[in-house]
């Protein structure tokens, strides 16, 4: 026999004590047992006045990215101040009968997903639906209503009252109080069921999907099973109404909705119930209800690390007050993942996390998380970034994690850097992208990018000039390329002269400048083999790190390495 464990001690309660009236007509409740801890109970002169709720809508989102305040992502539900998904990790792809979450028609196909919270699928994936509120209807007209006295009336009626009170005091937000049901109070409850740190959520596909290969995705002979993993699952939603008998003689009329339960387990769930009311009968028993379907309906149902959604396509047969919110694995599992999503964000923003820059706890507000889940405060990651775009080091501006070299995605830089220096981060980006193309050049005379050809003459595009790739020179077919030494002296020849002009003079000096200065690098320098970044070396080993394109490379050979496995 099950026993169910009462938050208050209960004491009998007689007829006599049920019906304890003055004689001027008003109830004295002060005896009755409170069906809630004593620090939520209320005395009835402090009731506060409740407000009607009509039942509320489940509204379809559009998917968006995550970002951490995206240090944690924004999106999903997307905030200015994150970027990137919250789940803390990359889940395979669907197969191609199963959507991505990010497409909109799965939320909505014909005559599958109802716009009310109360309307809901049969379970069977046959585009049935069913009406919570009618359901609970019908069994309001199918119960038979004992005769009651009027004193009994009024003490079934200030219990409800009570017993609603308690219930808002003690779940919140989680009770919606809907309009009466044929003059008797009605709610709907949604509630949170305990689970492990993970479960698995697993699913039939039809054998169709052969042609998709995942991580994910196992195969039997005739059917595939997709599986991802979930940290949070949608609520069991209970809809009640209080039948005027209750609770002195009949217990209260309800539904139970669940998105991932088929009919037939939800059936069982209903059973435990009335097992619960048979064990109490004539005292209120909401509370032992939430309690048991919140702690246990998970254990009872024999589920611990996994729940196998399904099976599709059959018929409801169990107990007509179990409703399965289930309809097909393409708008089950996008549904649950985005639930999944929504959850692990809001849970992230509500706890203090480390951020592994600065060791400082912050609440998760206040932090971005990257697509590489890896997370940061907003003060680290801004100067960090700031840091960079000042340097010119762009093509470094990645995820700050050791050995992560995760990417920063372009909306979040933007967001951190401002207008202005988000504009000179795209232009360094383009530079040094440029730069790593090996038939890119830039005009002698305009700077504009141009495209050399195998005889390293290019053509500037914006002033025509055609030049020599090599020595920047006009284009001298047929004759070689002036040495540096020869195109110093010819300078200085020229600068010698007197009919240039204070323009054209100042321009020779300064190219006089640049090729004493690319002399004397060249005479104590290395080139990048990358990037062609010229470096000298002040200190240390051998072993030297780019400080343009942050390759490593060898200063005696000037080859490219990755370790110190070259020294060996």
């Amino acid at each position: 026999m099950l026993e169910f464990s009462s938050p208050t001690s209960r004491t009998a309660r007689t007829a006599e004590g049920r019906g304890n009236m003055s004689r001027g007509g008003s109830f004295d409740s002060s005896h009755l047992p409170s069906i809630c801890p004593p620090e939520f109970s209320k005395p009835p002169h402090k009731r506060p006045p409740r407000r009607r709720k009509a039942p509320k809508k489940s509204p379809v989102k559009k998917y968006e990215p995550v970002n951490v305040h995206h240090g944690v992502a924004e999106a999903g539900p997307s905030n200015s101040d994150t970027y990137g998904p919250v789940s803390p990790r990359n889940e395979p792809s669907l197969p191609s009968s199963v959507e991505s979450p990010a497409e909109e028609n799965l939320l909505e196909p014909d005559n599958r997903v109802c716009e009310s919270k109360n309307e809901v699928g049969d379970g069977s994936g046959c585009g049935v639906v069913i009406d919570v509120m009618t359901v609970l209807e019908e069994l309001q007209l199918g119960a038979e209503e004992p005769e009651l006295s009027s004193d009994q009336f009024r003490i079934n009626d200030q219990l409800q009252e009570d017993e609603l009170l308690a219930m808002e005091s003690i779940y919140g937000e989680n009770v919606i109080i809907l309009d009466r049901q044929r003059g008797l109070r009605s709610f709907e409850i949604r509630i949170e069921p305990k689970i492990p740190d993970e479960l698995t959520i697993t699913t039939k596909l039809p054998s169709s999907n052969s042609k998709m290969q995942t991580t994910s995705i196992t195969s039997t002979a005739d059917e595939f099973s997709y599986s991802f993993r979930v940290q949070f699952v949608p609520p069991i939603v209970l809809t009640c109404s209080f039948p005027k008998s209750y609770p002195s003689h009949k217990p209260p009329h309800f539904t139970i909705s669940v998105q991932w339960l088929d009919s037939l387990r939800i059936s069982s769930l209903c059973s435990v119930l009335d097992s619960i009311w048979m064990e109490q009968q004539g005292q209120e028993v909401m509370y032992q209800w939430i309690d048991w379907l919140q702690s246990f309906s998970l254990p009872h149902l024999g589920i611990h690390q996994e729940i196998i959604l399904g099976p599709y396509g059959v018929k409801h047969t169990g107990d007509r007050r179990a409703v399965s919110e289930s309809v097909s694995p393409d708008v089950d599992i996008p549904s649950l993942r985005r639930y999944n999503d929504e959850q692990t964000l809001e849970n992230f923003r509500n706890n203090l996390h480390e951020c592994c820059i600065c060791f400082s706890e912050y609440p998760g507000s206040d932090f971005f998380r990257l697509p590489c889940q890896h997370f940061f405060c907003r003060n680290c990651i801004k100067t960090y970034s700031d840091l960079h775009v000042s340097e010119g080091t762009v093509n470094k501006l990645l995820c700050p994690q050791s050995k992560c070299g995760g990417m920063v995605p372009p909306g979040l830089l933007k967001q951190l850097l401002g207008d202005e220096k988000y504009e000179r981060y795209e232009s360094l980006l383009l530079q040094k992208t440029l730069e790593c193309m090996s038939d890119a050049v830039y005009c002698p005379r305009c700077e504009f990018v141009c495209i050399e050809d195998d005889d390293n003459f290019a053509q500037c595009s914006k002033c025509f000039f055609n030049f020599c790739s090599l020595c920047k020179n006009a284009r001298h077919v047929g004759e070689p390329c002036l040495t540096p030494e020869l195109k110093l002296q010819l300078l200085e020849m020229r600068l010698k002269s007197s009919q240039i002009s204070s323009t054209q003079r100042l321009a020779e000096q300064n190219k006089i400048n640049e090729l004493l200065s690319e002399k004397e690098i060249a005479r104590d320098a290395k080139l990048c083999p990358h990037c062609k970044m010229a470096i000298s070396k002040t200190e240390g080993c051998n072993k030297m790190v780019c400080g343009s394109c942050g390759n490593y490379f060898c200063y005696l050979c000037n080859k490219a390495i990755t370790g110190y496995e070259h020294f060996r």
